[in-house]
């Protein structure tokens, strides 16, 4: 049964898919944990649902997936700066929105409904170049300006007085980490789906912020939560020839479950 579970890593065909979802597995709990700890976890499935509108529309006017996405997401990180919007009230809007708008545009443009349903579900087994061309930039562009953000934002949630009796120009900061969020949700969208990338950026973050005893250690508990995750999930979703994103989905619930039941 073990070795069983163990053959799909082994089947040059699913190589690419399994390395690109096992680094964005790595950086989006990352993500994930920072979202939580500025109260903004609702943040990943508001981005996450202008990423799959942006998807749509940029493939009904004839852009790569990849590219619709990406600037959907980020028009919704560019919005929240400009109106100077914070807490989940503000991606419960982009749920919304995100929303409204992949079913409009999936009812009328060609083989809109079948991309919206494999955005909500996730195609990781069809990941290709593309996707980890895109993955790999991202993972550049996080631990570059992640280390520099990240002072910042911690100074800015538990002395947020600091930012304005000082005069620092703490906009920039926000807007960087928010560009940042929607990125990493535009990319894991497409690659993994839409559910599979809020559970990923919310579940190992939330393990963490439970039981991890200090900021470094929430932020490495909930990678390696992440990746450990995608693991069990990617070779029971082969093995049994299940759809990735539900089985991602469905492991992350039972590890949630299983903390919280550790911890009562």
């Amino acid at each position: 049964m073990f070795n069983a579970l163990l053959a799909p890593f082994n089947d040059p065909l699913f190589h690419l898919p399994l390395v690109t979802g096992l680094l964005l597995a790595g950086v989006l709990p990352v993500i994930g944990t920072v979202l939580m700890l500025r109260d903004e976890w609702l943040a990943a499935l508001g981005l996450a649902h202008l990423a799959a509108a942006g998807a749509l529309l940029g493939h009904a006017v004839g852009l790569p997936g990849l590219i619709g996405a990406t600037l959907g997401a980020l028009g919704g990180g560019v919005y929240k700066t400009a109106a100077q919007a914070r807490g989940n009230v503000a991606y419960g809007m982009m749920i919304l929105c995100g929303w409204s708008a992949t079913l409009l545009i999936a009812a009328n443009s060609a083989l809109g409904e079948q991309l919206a349903h494999a955005l909500a579900e996730g195609q990781l087994y069809f990941a290709g170049a593309g996707e980890l061309t895109a993955t790999l930039l991202l993972l550049i562009v996080v631990f570059w300006t992640l280390p520099h953000l990240m002072p910042h934002l911690l100074r800015s949630r538990f002395f947020p007085r600091c930012e304005h009796a000082n005069a620092l120009p703490a906009w920039q900061w926000h807007f960087g980490f928010d560009l940042l969020a929607a990125a990493s949700l535009a990319v894991a969208t497409v690659t993994l789906g839409l559910m599979s990338a809020f559970a990923l950026a919310l579940i190992p973050a939330w393990i963490a912020f439970q039981h991890a005893p200090s900021w470094r250690w929430t932020l490495i508990g909930a990678a390696g939560g992440g990746v450990l995750s995608y693991l069990i999930a990617f070779a029971t979703a082969l093995h049994f020839d299940q759809p990735f994103g539900p089985v991602l989905v469905a492991v992350l619930i039972a590890a949630a479950l299983l903390f919280k039941f550790h911890r009562d």
